[in-house]
């Protein structure tokens, strides 16, 4: 079964639908949520969050296109972690770069769409292998000795070329700032 096919199953609430999702994804979405979570929380916790993911796919499967759902739980997982660590705890034990802005209006919510579309485009803008461990340290949450091992690479390597990464993305991001500024 594809992905599109158990969509279209899960849209007319098949139950074995879930379940092929999640047998195909909960190892997958367990490693997001573990990594975001990490020593802060229980293996119940962990636990909870991913089948909090899967109950939010099956709730949302209406208004979902088959065309990455693996990138939709990947999201939901990363967003659900970062919840469920702001619920238990008042300060978040994030990496040093990390923000979590919280959205109260329609004007917030297009400046931070604006905001993650400019983001985007200069993340992708960053050559191979610079990109790949940026998006591998913050959007898939892996760690920098994880990171080293998959890509064949020294951690400190990984490290340089994040901090690199981070100060051309201040550059970009600051160049635009001062653009809109003086216009």
């Amino acid at each position: 079964m594809t992905d599109a096919e158990a969509l279209a199953l899960l849209k007319t609430n098949d139950q074995h639908a879930l379940e092929w999702f999640i047998d195909r994804y909960s190892s997958y979405v367990g490693t997001i949520v573990n990594n975001i979570l990490q020593k802060s929380m229980s293996r119940s916790d962990v636990e909870e969050v991913t089948s909090d993911v899967f109950v939010t796919l099956w709730k949302s499967s209406e208004r979902l296109i088959p065309l990455n759902i693996k990138g939709y739980l990947s999201r939901v997982a990363r967003s659900l972690a970062l919840h469920k660590l702001r619920e238990k705890t008042d300060e978040l034990p994030l990496e040093d770069d990390i923000l979590v802005l919280e959205e109260d209006s329609v004007i917030d919510k297009l400046d931070q769409q604006e905001r993650d579309r400019i983001v985007r485009e200069a993340v992708f803008s960053m050559p191979q292998p610079d990109r790949e461990i940026f998006l591998r340290f913050y959007y898939y949450c892996q760690s920098i000795p994880i990171i080293a091992e998959k890509m064949q690479l020294n951690p400190s390597t990984v490290k340089t070329r994040l901090k690199r990464g981070r100060e051309k993305l201040k550059a970009h991001l600051t160049g635009i700032k001062t653009l809109k500024g003086d216009g």
